[in-house]
């Protein structure tokens, strides 16, 4: 705790100031953290002192407040990269990140409780500069720090702004921001610790080392490849949701499941349904073969029945025996993106709206993928098809433009659907009864066609990778699809399992 208020009186980040009349001051507490490696063992103990910022108020307190961060499907993307490259991904900690940027505002903070002088009861910190906690804190931090590397030549991505660039002759280096997480990677490891060393001049920092666990997603970076997965986070929910004892499924999801809303049965405690739900969605960033299952489910947290319980349940039984899966990104794959777009008509019984799916791949491994139910009614499995294809190809012109900022190549993305008719009114603006209806916005993916952005390609139904997303399946076209999506056994170093939560506070 004292390094923590060392760390605030070198920043200078306040001042001890009396207490007006009619000033409100913000709260304090202390964040405790356990920071783990990939094999779960304790890498470093934490404490934060933050801000109660929840009371803040917008307009009086703060005005701006967004900072961009890394979604995790660039960091899938960069991962991708890196291991097709044969590159390295490095995970920086900047110390006391929230420190360093002036507050626009004036912001008063009450002393912390235990360290509060004899005879200075009725002073406040009035701060200079941004704490964690604060509403404004990331915005503040995010504005030094892009300061900071646009003068270290970085250039920020048009397409991601979590995302920046450094490029010369010979090397480029790449840097995604997570609040105060940097994860570099570049074409040697020379102009990874020529950045560290430039950095820490400008920020107090230190290198971790190579990524290993990042927001409790486990990576293995090995001379095949880069592997990822959640074993450790998974085995850490299965008391959290009650399921640390049951037997084992083999899909997330009956086949011939169907849940109503309007099922007349008793509710379930719907705080445990949702906390379950959370857990699962989490667990989808590296587990897409239950994308499709959690995106039903979720539909009825508002009020779950009886049946949508039995349903969960059958999902974290699958979750249970199958915590060592993860995605594999392969050293010697394919550096083209692919996607597959599908989807399944009407299968939502309540409202007849169909479910649509999509996968796009990179080194033959699945980088960024969506299970949503389509907003409309759709009135043939053409029409879904055509709707996804749509969304499909916006995905893809994000992931085309932000491939050509980080390589400057300018490929066309290869979009596999197993409609034919899907295809042909992708590639000719058709007209007739049965499409005069479709919204205008869908027929955005014609004009990708047209101009050349995007390739639409056939492919037989038993290869399409999205039908894994569009409706549950039987158990051996589950396994087979499994095997095509790219979804294996992950053996990373044996795990010590810790408990879910460890922040505490």
């Amino acid at each position: 705790m004292e390094a923590e208020l060392d760390s605030i009186t070198r920043n200078k980040t306040c001042e001890l100031v009396k207490r007006a009349d009619g000033v409100k001051p913000i709260g304090l507490k202390w964040i405790y953290k356990i920071r783990r490696k990939a094999n779960g063992s304790v890498n470093k103990y934490k404490e934060r002192l933050v801000a109660k910022g929840y009371v803040q108020q917008h307009s009086i307190d703060f005005e701006e407040a967004f900072a961009p961060v890394a979604r995790i499907k660039t960091i899938r993307l960069l991962i991708a990269l890196v291991a097709t490259k044969g590159w390295e991904m490095h995970y920086l900690d900047v110390k006391t990140a929230f420190l360093n940027e002036d507050l626009n505002e004036v912001v008063y903070i009450s002393q912390p409780e235990g360290f509060i002088n004899q005879g200075e009861e009725n002073r406040v910190y009035k701060f200079h500069k941004a704490l964690y906690g604060l509403r404004q804190a990331p915005r503040a931090w995010s504005v030094k720090l892009d300061h900071v590397l646009k003068k270290m030549s970085f250039k920020r991505s048009v397409k991601e702004s979590s995302i920046y660039l450094k490029k010369t002759e010979k090397d480029i280096l790449i840097l995604a921001i997570y609040v105060d997480d940097l994860f570099v990677t570049g074409t040697t490891r020379e102009v990874i610790d020529q950045f560290t060393k430039d950095m820490s001049r400008e920020v107090e920092m230190s290198d971790i080392g190579k990524l290993t666990y990042y927001l409790d997603i486990e990576v293995l970076q090995g001379a095949d490849g880069i592997q990822i997965k959640q074993e450790r986070y998974a085995q850490g929910t299965f008391v959290d949701t009650k399921m640390d004892s049951c037997n084992l499924t083999h899909v997330p999801m009956e086949s011939n499941l169907k849940i109503l809303k309007v099922e007349n049965k008793q509710e379930i405690d719907a705080t445990m349904y949702r906390r379950a739900i959370g857990c699962l969605r989490y667990l989808l960033h590296t587990r897409i073969d239950m994308a499709f299952a959690v995106g039903v489910l979720s539909q009825y947290m508002q009020s779950p029945k009886e049946s949508d319980g039995q349903a969960l349940k059958h999902v974290l039984r699958y979750r249970k025996g199958t915590t060592i899966l993860g995605l594999h990104f392969k050293r010697d794959g394919s550096r083209r993106v692919i996607g597959y777009s599908d989807s399944s008509q009407n299968v939502d019984v309540d409202d007849s709206r169909s479910t649509s799916g999509q996968v796009f791949n990179r080194d033959s491994s699945p980088i960024t993928w969506t299970s949503p139910k389509q907003p409309t009614v759709a009135l043939s499995s053409c029409e879904a098809e055509f709707m996804e294809a749509t969304e499909a190809a916006k995905q893809a012109i994000w992931l085309k433009e932000l491939m050509k900022e980080i390589l400057c190549t300018d490929e066309k993305v290869i979009l596999k659907i197993d409609n034919k008719l899907t295809i042909a009114r992708t590639k000719n603006p058709m007209f007739h009864g049965r499409s005069k209806h479709i919204l205008s916005k869908y027929h955005f993916i014609q004009e990708c066609v047209e101009n050349e952005q995007i390739e639409v390609k056939h492919v037989p139904e038993v290869e399409q990778q999205a039908d894994i997303h569009t409706k549950p399946l039987a158990r051996i076209k589950f396994k087979d699809m499994m095997s095509l999506i790219g979804v294996e056994e992950i053996k990373l170093p044996r795990i010590q399992v810790g408990i879910k939560g460890e922040n505490v506070g």
